[in-house]
């Protein structure tokens, strides 16, 4: 076998042009189905019977597919001749970021002041979204029941914070924002709440005629652009980091391999609503990601046997940035284990089973970084800080599959803008191509 490509400061300036065109998780799957459709893989319809070979995107067939649903994708690849036991080897992450959503009835105000009304999604750094210009992005649903991708990248939204002259206390005590009344952003001026017209600027904006938006899933994001910085751009500042920059990675890492001789199946799992549970038909606690692999197993002519020989070999590596060592707040971290930036992908290690990984799955990253001549650390929480967790637990008791939680180490996780080291994508990514391999 050829030796696995290595990506350098190319892959992070692509990763830059990603986070831009990825405002919500919808326009992230369509983002890197657009990258796997360049690479020569075709999309295949949960609607339609995958034992056939009626198409060239025929799930029964070899060859690269997806499947796109809502704001996830599942992706993968059949090397020629692919017995239907043959494992595989999936890299797992999540489109979906905290930020401010938009309610039902989006038209509010007060006071001359016209606003839009949202809900906070996920655990975001609240402060982080005061006095940053804001654009709205999601999905519209139409009148015939199709969708449409929006995306107003331009400031368009607001939230402003209080002036210290009308809160004295706040530099002593620290900012209290209410997530009902100190969250809602402005649009624009008006005394009069006109119910509507949030919807009928987008239906303008998009060139569709009054009345024909039915649903909306729409999203806040801002609008600043992902940039390098520091005296030697060693660093990279950006929204939605977490975890854009591993499904961007997999993407790479699964367009790399593609290709005939390899020992296993690879696969890219990408999943929505990991900030709030991942309990939905789009989240990695539903039926999604076995539904895919088991139609592929059927499709190629498996049997049961096959399926549970299939899982029984696989091996998932959760993909999800973790902590860097802070220099301000050291003390909130593990004295022994400090991630830092540029120094590799992360190894994410909880014996409470917040992540997924055991000795035998460290064993597994281990071989994979050796092969891809790329250093890796090892993350643990503060035994006296709570430890978050990732999709890889719940795979790996969903499934029954061999999971372990990798990623990237980050500062300001979950604020509307998060940076990292700017090697890190594509060391992180050079993991992946060697994991896949195997």
């Amino acid at each position: 076998m050829s030796e696995p490509p290595r990506f350098d400061r190319g892959h992070t300036d692509d990763l830059m042009s990603f986070l831009t065109a990825s405002p919500s998780p919808y326009h992230a799957v369509a983002s890197a189905a657009e990258r796997l459709e360049k690479a020569g893989f075709r999309q295949v319809a949960e609607t339609d019977a995958w034992d056939t070979e009626t198409s060239a995107a025929s799930a029964a067939g070899s060859g690269g597919k997806y499947v796109l649903r809502g704001g996830a994708i599942v992706a993968w690849y059949v090397p020629e001749g692919a017995a239907p036991h043959t494992p595989f080897r999936i890299v797992g992450a999540h489109t979906d970021s905290p930020n401010l959503r938009v309610k039902p009835l989006p038209d509010t105000g007060a006071h001359g002041w016209r606003q839009v009304a949202v809900e906070i999604y996920g655990g975001p750094l609240l402060n982080s979204w005061l006095d940053r210009d804001l654009g709205l992005a999601g999905r519209l649903t139409l009148r015939d029941g199709s969708t449409r991708l929006v995306n107003v990248d331009r400031p368009l939204l607001r939230v402003p914070q209080l002036a210290i002259h009308l809160d004295r206390s706040v530099s002593a005590e620290g900012l209290k924002l209410d997530k009902q009344r100190h969250l809602q952003p402005i649009w624009g001026l008006g005394n009069q709440v006109r119910d509507g017209d949030l919807i009928a600027f987008l239906e303008a904006n998009e060139g569709l005629p009054p009345g024909e938006v039915t649903g909306w899933d729409l999203m806040t994001h801002s609008v600043e652009p992902p940039a390098y910085l520091g005296r030697d751009q060693e660093l990279l500042a950006g929204p939605r980091m977490d975890n854009l920059l591993s499904v961007h990675a997999g993407v790479a890492a699964l367009t790399a391999v593609a290709r005939a001789g390899l020992p296993y199946i690879p696969v890219l799992a990408a999943f929505d609503h990991e900030e709030n549970g991942s309990q939905s038909d789009t989240g990695a606690d539903g039926p999604l990601l076995g539904s895919v692999l088991e139609r592929s197993v059927f499709a190629r002519g498996g049997s049961y046997e096959d399926r549970a020989r299939a899982f029984a070999g696989t091996v998932c590596l959760s993909s999800d940035t973790g902590h860097a060592v802070h220099p301000n707040y050291a003390e909130r971290h593990d004295p022994t284990h400090h991630p830092r930036a540029n120094g590799g992908p992360i190894l994410k290690v909880n014996v409470n089973n917040r992540y997924a990984t055991d000795g035998s799955g460290r064993a597994v990253f281990a071989a994979a970084c050796e092969r891809a001549g790329v250093p890796f650390q090892s993350f643990v929480s503060n035994n006296s800080m709570p430890c978050g967790t990732t999709i890889g637990p719940i795979t790996a008791a969903r499934h029954g599959i061999r999971t372990v939680d990798i990623g990237v180490a980050i500062l300001s996780m979950h604020s509307a803008r998060e940076l990292c080291g700017a090697d890190d994508p594509y060391l992180l990514a050079n993991s992946l191509v060697a994991f896949l391999e195997g």
